[in-house]
Protein backbone atom coordinates (compact mmCIF):
# COMPACT_ATOMS: atom_id res chain seq x y z
CA UNK A 1 0.00 0.00 0.00
CA UNK A 2 2.93 2.48 0.36
CA UNK A 3 3.78 1.67 -3.04
CA UNK A 4 0.72 2.64 -4.55
CA UNK A 5 0.30 5.62 -2.07
CA UNK A 6 3.77 6.89 -3.66
CA UNK A 7 2.63 6.05 -7.00
CA UNK A 8 -0.53 8.11 -6.85
CA UNK A 9 0.89 11.30 -4.93
CA UNK A 10 3.46 11.06 -8.45
CA UNK A 11 0.50 10.68 -10.53
CA UNK A 12 -1.04 13.89 -9.16
CA UNK A 13 2.76 15.68 -9.32
CA UNK A 14 3.32 14.05 -13.03
CA UNK A 15 0.12 14.61 -14.93
CA UNK A 16 -0.43 12.60 -18.11
CA UNK A 17 2.75 11.34 -18.85
CA UNK A 18 3.36 9.49 -15.32
CA UNK A 19 -0.38 8.23 -15.72
CA UNK A 20 0.70 6.13 -19.26
CA UNK A 21 3.37 4.53 -17.22
CA UNK A 22 1.56 3.83 -14.04
CA UNK A 23 -1.25 2.58 -16.73
CA UNK A 24 1.31 0.40 -17.89
CA UNK A 25 2.80 -0.93 -14.34
CA UNK A 26 -0.24 -1.31 -12.53
CA UNK A 27 -0.88 -4.84 -14.37
CA UNK A 28 2.25 -5.78 -11.91
CA UNK A 29 0.98 -4.41 -8.56
CA UNK A 30 -2.26 -5.88 -8.94
CA UNK A 31 -2.61 -9.69 -8.35
CA UNK A 32 -4.22 -11.96 -10.59
CA UNK A 33 -7.69 -12.78 -8.97
CA UNK A 34 -7.51 -15.26 -6.01
CA UNK A 35 -10.82 -16.79 -6.40
CA UNK A 36 -10.93 -20.84 -5.59
CA UNK A 37 -10.49 -22.01 -9.27
CA UNK A 38 -12.16 -25.38 -9.51
CA UNK A 39 -10.57 -28.16 -11.48
CA UNK A 40 -13.51 -28.98 -13.35
CA UNK A 41 -16.66 -26.72 -14.06
CA UNK A 42 -18.78 -26.18 -16.54
CA UNK A 43 -18.49 -23.10 -18.77
CA UNK A 44 -20.72 -19.90 -18.67
CA UNK A 45 -23.29 -19.60 -21.24
CA UNK A 46 -23.52 -16.76 -22.31
CA UNK A 47 -26.45 -16.47 -24.60
CA UNK A 48 -28.89 -14.75 -22.27
CA UNK A 49 -26.69 -12.29 -22.44
CA UNK A 50 -26.15 -12.12 -25.61
CA UNK A 51 -30.10 -11.69 -25.95
CA UNK A 52 -30.21 -8.38 -23.89
CA UNK A 53 -27.00 -7.18 -26.22
CA UNK A 54 -29.41 -7.85 -29.13
CA UNK A 55 -32.81 -6.26 -27.79
CA UNK A 56 -30.71 -2.89 -26.05
CA UNK A 57 -28.21 -2.15 -28.12
CA UNK A 58 -27.86 -0.91 -31.58
CA UNK A 59 -25.08 -1.68 -34.44
CA UNK A 60 -23.77 1.80 -33.51
CA UNK A 61 -23.18 0.54 -29.77
CA UNK A 62 -25.20 2.57 -28.32
CA UNK A 63 -26.77 1.52 -25.22
CA UNK A 64 -30.80 2.09 -24.34
CA UNK A 65 -29.91 1.42 -20.35
CA UNK A 66 -33.99 2.23 -20.16
CA UNK A 67 -34.03 -1.31 -21.73
CA UNK A 68 -31.78 -2.87 -19.44
CA UNK A 69 -33.39 -1.16 -16.32
CA UNK A 70 -36.76 -2.93 -17.55
CA UNK A 71 -35.21 -6.09 -18.09
CA UNK A 72 -33.33 -6.18 -14.97
CA UNK A 73 -34.41 -9.54 -13.41
CA UNK A 74 -32.90 -11.19 -16.63
CA UNK A 75 -29.75 -9.11 -16.23
CA UNK A 76 -29.35 -10.13 -12.84
CA UNK A 77 -29.87 -13.45 -13.39
CA UNK A 78 -26.80 -13.14 -15.75
CA UNK A 79 -24.53 -11.54 -13.36
CA UNK A 80 -25.39 -14.32 -10.68
CA UNK A 81 -24.28 -16.71 -13.08
CA UNK A 82 -20.74 -15.11 -13.87
CA UNK A 83 -20.73 -14.43 -9.79
CA UNK A 84 -21.09 -18.37 -9.05
CA UNK A 85 -19.11 -19.79 -12.14
CA UNK A 86 -15.72 -18.48 -12.30
CA UNK A 87 -13.59 -19.49 -14.53
CA UNK A 88 -12.35 -23.40 -14.13
CA UNK A 89 -8.82 -24.81 -15.00
CA UNK A 90 -10.22 -26.55 -17.09
CA UNK A 91 -11.30 -24.18 -19.50
CA UNK A 92 -9.44 -23.00 -22.66
CA UNK A 93 -7.92 -19.58 -22.89
CA UNK A 94 -10.71 -18.79 -25.44
CA UNK A 95 -13.11 -19.47 -22.67
CA UNK A 96 -11.73 -17.82 -20.22
CA UNK A 97 -10.53 -14.56 -21.77
CA UNK A 98 -14.71 -14.65 -23.56
CA UNK A 99 -15.78 -15.27 -19.47
CA UNK A 100 -13.62 -12.22 -18.32
CA UNK A 101 -14.55 -9.62 -21.21
CA UNK A 102 -18.44 -10.17 -21.22
CA UNK A 103 -18.16 -9.95 -17.44
CA UNK A 104 -16.53 -6.73 -17.98
CA UNK A 105 -19.06 -5.16 -19.92
CA UNK A 106 -21.75 -6.94 -18.49
CA UNK A 107 -20.67 -5.16 -14.90
CA UNK A 108 -20.29 -1.67 -16.28
CA UNK A 109 -23.79 -1.38 -17.24
CA UNK A 110 -25.06 -2.72 -13.80
CA UNK A 111 -23.24 -0.03 -12.66
CA UNK A 112 -24.31 2.42 -14.60
CA UNK A 113 -27.95 1.00 -13.92
CA UNK A 114 -26.90 1.43 -10.41
CA UNK A 115 -26.87 4.93 -10.58
CA UNK A 116 -29.18 5.54 -13.61
CA UNK A 117 -29.77 8.19 -14.87
CA UNK A 118 -25.73 9.88 -15.23
CA UNK A 119 -24.49 11.98 -18.01
CA UNK A 120 -21.08 9.93 -17.79
CA UNK A 121 -19.61 7.40 -15.80
CA UNK A 122 -16.90 9.62 -14.63
CA UNK A 123 -20.02 11.11 -12.37
CA UNK A 124 -20.12 8.20 -10.35
CA UNK A 125 -18.30 7.76 -6.80
CA UNK A 126 -16.08 10.43 -5.45
CA UNK A 127 -15.55 14.02 -6.66
CA UNK A 128 -11.82 13.33 -6.63
CA UNK A 129 -10.58 10.38 -8.96
CA UNK A 130 -7.36 9.18 -8.27
CA UNK A 131 -6.86 6.42 -10.74
CA UNK A 132 -6.89 2.59 -9.61
CA UNK A 133 -8.00 4.04 -6.39
CA UNK A 134 -10.94 6.11 -6.16
CA UNK A 135 -12.76 6.03 -9.99
CA UNK A 136 -15.83 3.71 -10.33
CA UNK A 137 -13.79 1.38 -11.97
CA UNK A 138 -11.14 0.67 -8.91
CA UNK A 139 -14.79 0.11 -6.87
CA UNK A 140 -15.07 -3.40 -5.81
CA UNK A 141 -19.27 -3.38 -6.27
CA UNK A 142 -19.38 -7.07 -7.28
CA UNK A 143 -18.30 -11.09 -6.32
CA UNK A 144 -16.76 -13.69 -8.42
CA UNK A 145 -16.66 -17.09 -6.81
CA UNK A 146 -16.83 -14.89 -3.93
CA UNK A 147 -13.97 -12.66 -4.09
CA UNK A 148 -15.05 -8.77 -4.23
CA UNK A 149 -14.08 -7.06 -6.89
CA UNK A 150 -13.55 -4.17 -9.46
CA UNK A 151 -13.74 -3.53 -12.92
CA UNK A 152 -9.97 -3.02 -12.49
CA UNK A 153 -9.63 -6.35 -11.80
CA UNK A 154 -10.61 -7.39 -14.52
CA UNK A 155 -8.83 -5.34 -16.67
CA UNK A 156 -5.38 -5.09 -15.23
CA UNK A 157 -5.33 -7.17 -12.77
CA UNK A 158 -6.54 -10.18 -15.08
CA UNK A 159 -7.13 -10.11 -18.37
CA UNK A 160 -3.54 -7.43 -19.30
CA UNK A 161 -1.89 -9.70 -16.81
CA UNK A 162 -2.69 -12.74 -17.13
CA UNK A 163 -3.86 -13.47 -21.35
CA UNK A 164 -1.21 -10.75 -22.65
CA UNK A 165 -3.46 -9.51 -26.24
CA UNK A 166 -3.83 -6.15 -26.60
CA UNK A 167 -6.84 -6.85 -28.39
CA UNK A 168 -9.03 -6.48 -25.23
CA UNK A 169 -8.60 -2.92 -25.69
CA UNK A 170 -10.99 -3.03 -28.36
CA UNK A 171 -13.66 -5.24 -26.86
CA UNK A 172 -13.62 -3.41 -23.08
CA UNK A 173 -16.32 -0.91 -22.89
CA UNK A 174 -16.18 1.59 -20.74
CA UNK A 175 -19.83 3.48 -21.31
CA UNK A 176 -18.10 6.11 -22.97
CA UNK A 177 -18.89 7.52 -26.68
CA UNK A 178 -15.02 7.99 -27.13
CA UNK A 179 -14.74 3.54 -26.15
CA UNK A 180 -14.92 0.82 -28.42
CA UNK A 181 -18.58 -0.25 -29.86
CA UNK A 182 -20.31 -2.14 -27.20
CA UNK A 183 -21.21 -5.24 -29.66
CA UNK A 184 -24.65 -6.55 -30.23
CA UNK A 185 -23.76 -9.88 -28.84
CA UNK A 186 -22.25 -11.27 -26.92
CA UNK A 187 -18.36 -12.73 -27.10
CA UNK A 188 -17.75 -16.41 -27.53
CA UNK A 189 -15.02 -18.72 -27.28
CA UNK A 190 -15.51 -19.97 -30.36
CA UNK A 191 -15.75 -16.76 -32.31
CA UNK A 192 -13.11 -14.67 -29.79
CA UNK A 193 -10.39 -13.96 -32.80
CA UNK A 194 -12.75 -12.85 -35.53
CA UNK A 195 -15.02 -10.49 -32.84
CA UNK A 196 -11.70 -8.81 -31.35
CA UNK A 197 -10.15 -8.46 -34.91
CA UNK A 198 -13.70 -7.29 -36.15
CA UNK A 199 -13.48 -4.69 -33.08
CA UNK A 200 -9.86 -3.50 -34.27
CA UNK A 201 -11.28 -2.76 -37.32
CA UNK A 202 -14.41 -1.05 -36.63
CA UNK A 203 -12.26 0.82 -33.88
CA UNK A 204 -9.22 2.15 -35.97
CA UNK A 205 -12.01 3.02 -39.30
CA UNK A 206 -14.21 4.89 -36.67
CA UNK A 207 -13.01 8.57 -37.55
CA UNK A 208 -14.70 9.55 -34.55
CA UNK A 209 -12.45 7.71 -32.36
CA UNK A 210 -8.99 7.32 -34.56
CA UNK A 211 -8.88 10.27 -37.45
CA UNK A 212 -5.97 8.75 -39.61
CA UNK A 213 -4.65 9.98 -42.76
CA UNK A 214 -1.39 9.44 -44.73
CA UNK A 215 0.17 12.53 -43.32
CA UNK A 216 -0.95 12.18 -39.73
CA UNK A 217 -2.72 10.42 -37.29
CA UNK A 218 -4.78 11.22 -34.57
CA UNK A 219 -5.61 8.25 -32.40
CA UNK A 220 -7.70 7.17 -29.08
CA UNK A 221 -6.21 8.13 -26.19
CA UNK A 222 -6.04 4.46 -26.01
CA UNK A 223 -2.77 3.90 -27.56
CA UNK A 224 -1.04 6.62 -25.69
CA UNK A 225 -2.95 5.46 -21.81
CA UNK A 226 -1.63 1.40 -22.80
CA UNK A 227 1.47 2.09 -24.90
CA UNK A 228 3.40 -0.73 -23.52
CA UNK A 229 0.68 -3.46 -24.41
CA UNK A 230 0.98 -1.99 -28.03
CA UNK A 231 4.58 -1.92 -28.06
CA UNK A 232 5.82 -5.28 -26.48
CA UNK A 233 7.09 -8.14 -28.39
CA UNK A 234 8.62 -6.22 -31.46
CA UNK A 235 5.43 -4.47 -31.94
CA UNK A 236 4.20 -0.91 -32.28
CA UNK A 237 1.19 1.45 -32.39
CA UNK A 238 1.81 2.07 -36.43
CA UNK A 239 2.10 -1.89 -36.76
CA UNK A 240 -1.53 -2.15 -34.81
CA UNK A 241 -2.67 0.47 -36.52
CA UNK A 242 -1.57 -0.67 -39.61
CA UNK A 243 -3.33 -4.13 -38.80
CA UNK A 244 -6.60 -2.96 -38.84
CA UNK A 245 -7.06 0.64 -40.63
CA UNK A 246 -7.78 0.99 -44.23
CA UNK A 247 -5.27 4.15 -44.09
CA UNK A 248 -2.00 2.89 -43.47
CA UNK A 249 1.15 4.93 -41.69
CA UNK A 250 4.76 4.45 -41.02
CA UNK A 251 7.09 4.63 -37.95
CA UNK A 252 7.56 8.23 -39.15
CA UNK A 253 3.95 9.45 -38.93
CA UNK A 254 3.52 12.45 -37.09
CA UNK A 255 0.77 10.85 -34.24
CA UNK A 256 -1.37 12.81 -31.89
CA UNK A 257 -4.06 11.74 -29.49
CA UNK A 258 -7.83 12.77 -29.57
CA UNK A 259 -9.47 14.41 -26.37
CA UNK A 260 -11.72 11.29 -25.03
CA UNK A 261 -15.55 11.97 -25.23
CA UNK A 262 -16.81 10.22 -21.41
CA UNK A 263 -20.32 11.05 -22.20
CA UNK A 264 -22.33 8.28 -21.44
CA UNK A 265 -23.06 5.78 -25.01
CA UNK A 266 -26.81 6.09 -24.92
CA UNK A 267 -29.15 5.87 -27.12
Amino acid sequence: MKILALLVLTILAGGAAVLTAFTTLIPTLLPVATYAVAAAGPVVDHSGYDRLLKKHVNEQGLVNYKGFKADEKEFNQYLALLSQNPPAASWSKQEQMTYWINAYNAYTIRLILNYYPVRSIKDIGSAIQIPFVTTPWAAKFFSIGGEKMSLDNIEHGTLRKKYDDPRIHFALVCAALSCPRLRNEAYTAARLDDQLDDQGRDFLNNPAKNSISPGKAQLSKYFDWYKGDWTKDGQSVAKWVNRYSKTKIDEQTPVTFLDYNWKLNEQ
